[in-house]
């Protein structure tokens, strides 16, 4: 295995995959795929994320793992923002139905809580905060959003959390039913570390 050059302040496998993707189709980045590793392959526990924006928590995580790790790392926080709800979950997206990460729980608590809720008033949006922190104590963060609005079940097998019921405005497919290059090209994730690449590019050396 490759020496880690940036370490990936999440222990969501589901991230890893998809950050690894995004960062490592970037050519100007100075490393490869094998380079870029999670969270856990270190050990490291991950930080009470007590912020009250997804930029704050974002910065929270990867200050954290680089402190535990002394190499550059990158986090992000991300969430789902429905106009209706006033940008809720927002920050609370993974444990809104009260469990953490369960997935099929949060789906059915917003689902239900839409329920009444007619089309033209289903806006919502995809936000990401993406952070650069480095052992020199540089910091950087970039955002990406996704418009698109809530469907009224799940449609798709692909991605993760709300991706079966966000369809981006535009699209007739939920995000879950893009495929893994359509969503990446979209994606507020994928905006958000495509901006913070020049800054990874700065650090680690072209």
């Amino acid at each position: 295995m490759s020496q880690p050059r940036l370490v990936l302040a999440t222990h969501n496998e589901h991230k890893v995959g998809e950050l690894r993707a995004i960062l490592s189709n970037m050519d100007a980045l100075p490393f490869s795929a094998e380079e870029i590793v999670g969270a856990r392959d270190f050990g490291v526990p991950e930080p009470k994320e007590d912020g009250v924006t997804f930029a704050e928590n974002a910065l929270i995580k990867a200050r954290a793992l680089c402190k535990a790790t002394g190499l550059p790392a990158i986090a992000d926080d991300s969430g789902l923002a429905v106009d209706v709800l006033g940008g809720s979950p927002g920050i609370f997206s993974a444990r809104w139905a009260g469990k953490h990460g369960d997935d099929a729980a949060n789906l059915d608590l917003l689902l239900a809580q839409l329920s009444d809720i007619d089309e033209p008033h289903r806006r919502a949006r995809f936000v990401c905060a993406a952070a650069l922190v480095t052992p020199d104590g540089h910091e950087h963060v970039e955002e990406g959003t996704l418009e698109g609005t809530l469907l009224f079940e799940r449609r798709g097998n692909g991605g993760f959390g709300y991706d079966p019921i966000l369809q981006p405005l535009g699209e007739t497919r939920s995000c879950a039913e893009l495929t893994p290059n359509e969503k990446h090209a979209i994606s507020h994730r994928g905006k958000a570390f495509r901006a913070l690449a020049a800054h990874i590019t700065n650090v680690l050396g072209a």
